[in-house]
């Protein structure tokens, strides 16, 4: 596509559901794991996880993204698990 001319731009963002980050911060503390999984792109995913309390200023992110080989990314996985303390809040990314 080109060529074009913007005679406006708008943008939507999507709101969480009500009491969605309080819900999330309760199950961290009862031990639960929690997972999200979202077809947004990595950076969009990041912050949605911020938002819901799923990441807080303390999650170690480890990326594991564009790999187009299995080993590649065991590979990097291993790296990573090396990398933990064993007591450090995680947020893995793939």
């Amino acid at each position: 596509e080109k060529n074009f001319e913007f005679t406006g731009v708008s943008a939507v963002e999507d709101k969480l559901q009500d009491h969605v980050p309080e819900t999330i911060a309760a199950m961290k503390v009862a031990g639960m794991r929690v997972w999200m999984l979202t077809g947004d792109k990595v950076e969009t995913a990041i912050d949605i996880a911020f938002s819901c309390n799923l990441f807080s200023s303390e999650t170690a992110q480890l990326k594991c993204v564009g790999f187009s080989k299995l080993n590649e990314l065991q590979q990097q996985l291993r790296k990573h698990a090396g990398s933990l303390d064993g007591g450090q809040e995680v947020g893995l990314v793939l």
